[in-house]
C-alpha cells in the first residue's frame, strides 16, 4: 500500500507523445510515482510501449484504468475509477463489473486500487463521456467524500478539475471530512505556487498536462511538494 504514502505523481498519457530524453527527466525527478492513463486514443499497444519505457527507471508505476481492453500486466498498482458523480451507472459500476466477469477468476485483487473520482470541471473530456454532475457545491462535494470513505470504504478520494486549476474551498471541503482515504487531486498544475498550494490541503497532487507544456516548471514541483512534507 505504498501509493498511501505518496505525495507527488506524474501523469502521462500514452496517447501523446514525450521524448526520451523528457521521459528520463520526468522518471529521475524524485516523484513517488508515474500514473499511466487517459482518456481519449487509449490502446494496448500504446500503454505496453509506454510500460516499456518506464519500466527501464526504479520510479512505481501504475496503470489508471480508462478501458478493459488496454489493460496490460507489469505494473506495480491498477488503479480502478468509479465516478461517483456520474449520472451513468456505467461508470460508477458496470464497466467494473464487466471486467470482473472477464478477469475475476485470476486477477490480483491486492494490486487494485479503486477510487472515487468527483470530476468537477464540466468542460473537460472526461466529464462529458462520464455525464457527471459537476456543478456541486462544498456540501455536495463534502457528500461525495463521505460516500467514497464511509459507505464505500475506498482508499482514495480523487477530485478531478482535469485542464483546469481547481477551487482550493472545493478541495479543502472534501478533505475536511475524510479521515482515513487519502484524498488525491489533479487538473490544472501549471506553477510551483499552485502545486505548493494544493500540496497543503490535498494528501497527495497529481501533474499531468504540464509535463508536455512546460517540463521544466513540471520538474520543479517535485521539489517543492516534498519540501513542504519535510
Amino acid at each position: 500500500m505504498e501509493y498511501l504514502e505518496w505525495r507527488h505523481v506524474f501523469k502521462l498519457d500514452p496517447a501523446k507523445e514525450i521524448s526520451d530524453e523528457a521521459l528520463t527527466r520526468v522518471c529521475e525527478s524524485g516523484t513517488d510515482a508515474i500514473l499511466v492513463g487517459g482518456t481519449d486514443g487509449i490502446t494496448l499497444e500504446l500503454v505496453m510501449d509506454l510500460l516499456m519505457r518506464v519500466r527501464q527507471y526504479s520510479v512505481t508505476v501504475a496503470l489508471e484504468i480508462s478501458t478493459i481492453e488496454s489493460v496490460s500486466p507489469g505494473f506495480d498498482y491498477y488503479f480502478i475509477p468509479t465516478v461517483l458523480n456520474s449520472t451513468k451507472t456505467e461508470w460508477v459500476k458496470d464497466l467494473h463489473i464487466e471486467a470482473i466477469k472477464e478477469f475475476g477468476d485470476f486477477v490480483d485483487w491486492n494490486e487494485l486500487v479503486p477510487e472515487g473520482y468527483c470530476i468537477l470541471n464540466p468542460d473537460c473530456k472526461a466529464a462529458h463521456i462520464t455525464e457527471a454532475q459537476t456543478e456541486l457545491k462544498e456540501v455536495d462535494v463534502i457528500a461525495q467524500a463521505r460516500l467514497a470513505e464511509k459507505f464505500f470504504k475506498l482508499p482514495i478520494f480523487y477530485v478531478e478539475y482535469s485542464g483546469i486549476y481547481g477551487d482550493p474551498t472545493m478541495v479543502r471541503a472534501a478533505k475536511s471530512v475524510l479521515k482515513s482515504t487519502r484524498l488525491f487531486y489533479g487538473g490544472g498544475i501549471t506553477s510551483v505556487q499552485q502545486a505548493i498550494e494544493m500540496s497543503k490541503i490535498a494528501d497527495t497532487i497529481v501533474v499531468g498536462n504540464h509535463i508536455y507544456d512546460n517540463l521544466e516548471e513540471a520538474i520543479e514541483t517535485v521539489k517543492a511538494v516534498h519540501e513542504i512534507s519535510l
